[in-house]
């Protein structure tokens, strides 16, 4: 097919250059599964050729659109500290129509994607980030940072039920990595919990402590690696300074490679 030779011809030259799914990721477009989809949709062109395949490298100079739209040069990489309400999704569009967190974010911010997810009910400190790589390297259990929650439940845990979290479960054929679980103090019919982990799988801690026989009635993160959720208060963002993001990611703030929208 004439579209299919027009790709190819695209591609050939010395330099590889860089998976067009990471380029989009990098200029914040949106993640990398994401943009593979965008790409099957049809939806993203190089030199004004749409791409039939994420099985593309860009090299420097080609020219990336998406919806017609190109994109241009981009900008530093950027990180926002946001403190999520409960009862919105994180998800820039929701299929059951529920709000979402990208919608109630500051028309200012620019075009941005979480480092992993808080459920429906969870609420507290969400980091978003203009760089899709970014946002994947932090959400990667390699990367060591430990994801910190106060944690509401009915009951009270005893400390030998708690232990066994420090071990890790496996919960309806999931295993789950080791859990550090604190009993904090009793309120009534209810007990607060603080809870750290470094995986952050889906719904993780509703479903070890549903595997001990408690059910969470209240979720808050208030730590991600070194960033806290500190006084920032419900619904609000605050930006990372340029040098402590450095600091804390390894690296100084360079341009991220590829372009943006």
């Amino acid at each position: 097919m004439p579209g299919q030779r027009d790709e190819r011809a695209l591609a050939d030259g010395p330099e590889k250059g860089e998976r067009i799914a990471k380029v989009l990721a990098r200029a914040g477009v949106c993640s990398r599964r994401d943009a593979e989809k965008l790409v099957l949709e049809g939806r993203v062109s190089v030199d004004g050729v749409a791409l039939a395949s994420p099985a593309f490298n860009v090299r420097p100079g080609q020219v990336v659109s998406v919806d017609g739209k190109v994109l241009g040069q981009a900008e530093p990489t950027r990180l926002w500290c946001y403190h999520k309400p409960r009862g919105l999704v994180t998800t820039h569009k929701d299929p059951e129509g529920r709000p979402t967190v990208f919608q109630q974010l500051p028309k200012t911010l620019p075009r941005v994607i979480s480092v992993g997810r808080l459920d429906f009910n969870s609420e507290g400190l969400l980091l978003l980030t203009n760089d899709g790589a970014l946002a994947r390297r932090l959400e990667l259990p390699e990367t060591g940072w430990t994801r910190r929650y106060r944690v509401r439940v009915h009951g009270a845990p005893t400390d030998e039920q708690l232990a066994r979290l420090a071990k890790g479960v496996t919960v309806d054929g999931v295993s789950y990595g080791p859990i550090e679980a604190r009993l904090d103090g009793l309120k009534g019919a209810n007990a607060w919990l603080t809870m750290a982990l470094r995986e952050g799988k889906n719904r993780e801690i509703r479903k070890v402590m549903g595997h001990l026989g408690f059910q969470v009635s209240r979720l808050i993160r208030v730590a991600y690696g070194p960033f806290q959720l500190g006084n920032l208060k419900e619904g609000e963002v605050r930006e990372v300074p340029a040098r402590v993001l450095a600091d804390q990611t390894g690296g100084r703030r360079k341009p991220r490679t590829g372009p943006r929208p």
